[in-house]
């Protein structure tokens, strides 16, 4: 049962009891995430994020790892570049603890110098580790090729410049600024009681949370289809390609589910048959779709080797161009919906899949979405509609490729990318 309170200060308590389960996952989820974020401070709020975990007034950093491990919980966070959550998910009678926990780490965090240089590393060596493979790598260089200039297309872990730059008042203030009622939301499904919850909340202090709301302080970016390689010494060539999308509320995006899926969505799909199964040219092969509130893109990743990259771009066009032009079968439609619906129904089958579905639906569009709302509408999808979306997606210079290996871009041939 879902169930929502707003607090008189602005913050938002969304759960949904799952009576057939011993266990709860909770959150606290703020609307800051990297496109928040000035140039000069790229990267702060992820850094926040570690942050809250070094130690409170009343905890030390080995405090809040012993305590939840003590009682077999999982606590953990991450940041994305529209939002930030912390959460937990332990068995229904460790509530109270995991609430009062969350609690004391968002609200009294100390950001103690000695931790705060150490965390500093700890960050370093994630900005490193993702440099150091490539095919996680292309994907922020592709971020940052299609939306130059713009806090959307920086990275979220920041880089090392901005890294080494920030300080502890740095942070501190972001979090007074930033970390405030009207964009806090607390999320819990499971073994929970609403009423309980709120009251726990309120007594452990996000009542007396800072109420006014900032504004986002964003605009919209337009998508550049350029094509830029990273060059480097790599057994593979990773790519990614694609164009400019629709954004995460558009009406149109069970359609831009389905031509996704059709495209590279799973095993069955266009791209994994025909450039991994039919031709060998590649292990992974896959399309995903990355969208915000207000923009968004599709992109197709591939890892293959030098002599085959221009090959497997010019499949991908292909692909894109026959997505355009000719409508879906109705089986491969059918299919499609099907493997859309059966994956989000396995993945609603924990807690933590509630709790995130509860946020995410609030965060975008300020009410609960079921479960049968989205059934329905991925059932109205029609081949049409898809092929109409992809028409106004894929256009003659509409494309943008990123390269990460041993390449040069004088090495890809002109009009590769034409549709």
């Amino acid at each position: 049962m879902y169930q929502k309170t707003v607090l008189d200060n602005g913050v938002r308590i969304l759960t949904e009891e799952l009576p057939h389960v011993r266990s709860a996952a909770i959150g606290i989820w703020v609307n800051v995430g990297a496109r928040h974020e000035e140039k000069k401070i790229n990267g702060i709020a992820h850094f926040i994020e570690h942050m809250l975990f070094k130690g409170t007034k009343r905890r030390t950093a080995v405090d809040i790892a012993r305590e939840m491990d003590s009682v077999g919980g999982i606590l953990n966070a991450f940041t994305n570049r529209e939002y930030t959550c912390f959460y937990a998910k332990v068995l229904e009678k460790h509530i109270p603890m995991a609430v009062d926990l969350l609690s004391d780490i968002f609200l009294n965090s100390k950001f103690d110098p000695e931790e705060l240089e150490k965390e500093r590393k700890v960050v370093l060596q994630e900005i490193s580790m993702v440099e150091d493979t490539p095919d996680d790598f292309v994907h922020d260089f592709f971020n940052e090729l299609v939306w130059p200039d713009d806090s959307l297309g920086r990275p979220v872990l920041g880089t090392v410049k901005t890294i080494n730059s920030l300080s502890r008042d740095d942070m501190t203030g972001y979090m007074r600024d930033r970390y405030i009622a009207g964009d806090v939301i607390i999320t819990a499904s499971g073994s929970i009681r609403h009423q309980e919850l709120v009251r726990l909340l309120s007594d452990n202090g996000f009542a007396s949370l800072k109420p006014h709301v900032k504004t986002n302080g964003y605009s919209t970016p337009g998508f550049s289809p350029r094509v830029a390689v990273h060059k480097k010494k790599l057994e593979q060539v990773h790519l990614c390609m694609g164009s400019s999308s629709i954004e995460q509320t558009n009406p149109l995006r069970y359609h831009n589910y389905v031509l996704n899926t059709v495209l590279g969505g799973g095993m069955s799909s266009r791209l994994f048959q025909e450039i991994r199964e039919k031709r060998g040219l590649a292990y992974s092969v896959y399309s995903y779709l990355n969208t915000y509130s207000d923009t968004g893109y599709l992109s197709v990743y591939v890892g293959t080797g030098e002599g085959e990259y221009q090959q497997v771009i010019g499949l991908v066009r292909d692909e894109l161009v026959r997505l355009k032009d000719n409508l879906i079968d109705t089986e491969e439609l059918q299919s499609a919906k099907e493997q859309i619906k059966g994956n989000l129904v396995l993945g609603m089958e924990s807690t933590d899949s509630w709790m995130t579905k509860l946020a995410k639906n609030e965060i975008y569009f300020g009410r609960d979405v079921t479960i049968d709302e989205v059934m329905a509408s991925i059932d109205a999808v029609t081949a049409d509609g898809v092929r109409g979306l992809a028409q106004k997606m894929f256009t003659r210079d509409s494309l943008a490729l990123a390269i990460v290996g041993g390449i040069d871009k004088e090495d890809i041939p002109e009009g590769l990318l034409k549709i």
